[in-house]
């Protein structure tokens, strides 16, 4: 039986909550993510809930709603309640490794999934997207898209985590190239819908000649789409980040124009099958950093996208 139905459905989400050590079997991993308000991070936690389950776990899910003090007290919950392993998708780079170390030295090994941390040899695995290798491939759809000319701006995700700036990276590397392209404005909206939505709607009044919009993530793509269709500017070419269903809709209805997946479900599953060869055998047999390819969505495979996976 889930522990997360039966003890945290919804306390986790919106605040710490301790455990005795008779909270959880011998047998359970913790799952940890940012808040499951973004279905990116709902679909990893249903993900590696799903497999951890299918092998025969118990499941602790816990969100740390990128608070890293409150990762670090859910941390102390799970080694509290004897937990044998701990997936984590974490709350900031830096700030996450005393977390992930105390872990282990509770005897209790980390598998992280989509954003890395600053150490290596603390965690057992870090199983990645391959940002950079994802961004190339939205920002060479933007720049088809754009024609290879006219002004833009540039949604940045939250500046601690690492996968923000791989992502400006790897679109600048490619944008770059074409002079006719100028970025006019290059604003964080920290990964959040409500908050892209209001720098979407400063980015257009100081620059009414916008003609594209390319986001760091899905959600700030969808809160700068609504900003734009509420200025009746449904002209402005919008392209995302992660493979959301809620991206998906907008492409097939044609708002957005593409976006990049990573397979934040399968990403997660993976972390708990080596999770589970670790606690088997004491080791996973790979590498700690590990990469995964992204693809692109457009019209042209848009319909074939579910839940951060491609049918």
């Amino acid at each position: 039986m889930n522990l997360n139905r039966r003890l945290l459905m919804a306390a986790a989400a919106v605040s710490f909550v301790g455990f005795s050590a008779a909270a959880a079997s011998a047998d359970t991993i913790a799952i940890i993510t940012p808040s499951h308000d973004n279905p990116f991070f709902k679909a990893e936690s249903d993900g590696a809930a799903a497999k951890a389950e299918e092998l025969g776990y118990e499941t602790m899910v816990l969100v740390h709603d990128d608070d890293a003090n409150k990762q670090s007290e859910l941390f102390d919950s799970a080694i509290a309640a004897g937990v044998v392993a701990i997936v984590l998708d974490n709350a900031g780079a830096d700030a996450s490794v005393s977390a992930v170390q105390k872990a282990k030295d509770a005897g209790i090994p980390s598998f992280l999934i989509d954003r890395e941390i600053t150490e290596t040899g603390v965690a057992v695995s870090q199983i990645v997207s391959n940002n950079y290798q994802g961004a190339q491939l939205g920002a060479e759809e933007f720049v088809a898209l754009m024609g290879e000319e006219g002004q833009y701006a540039e949604l940045v995700g939250k500046e601690s985590d690492t996968n923000a700036g791989i992502r400006s990276q790897g679109y600048h590397d490619v944008i770059d190239q074409y002079p006719d392209l100028e970025m006019v404005a290059r604003q964080t909206a920290n990964w959040s819908q409500t908050e892209a939505y209001s720098v979407m709607e400063s980015m257009l009044q100081a620059n009414p000649g916008i003609k594209g919009v390319i986001s760091g993530n899905d959600t700030m793509a969808m809160g700068a789409w609504a900003a734009l269709e509420a200025a009746g500017r449904t002209d402005v070419i919008v392209v995302g980040f992660d493979g959301s269903n809620d991206v998906r809709d907008s492409i097939l209805a044609g708002g957005i124009k593409a976006t990049v997946l990573q397979p934040a479900y399968a990403q997660a599953q993976m972390a708990v099958e080596q999770a589970d060869q670790y606690l088997k055998n004491g080791s996973t047999g790979l590498d700690e950093k590990q990469l995964m390819d992204c693809e692109l969505i457009n019209m042209d495979n848009a319909g074939n996208l579910e839940t951060f996976a491609l049918k």
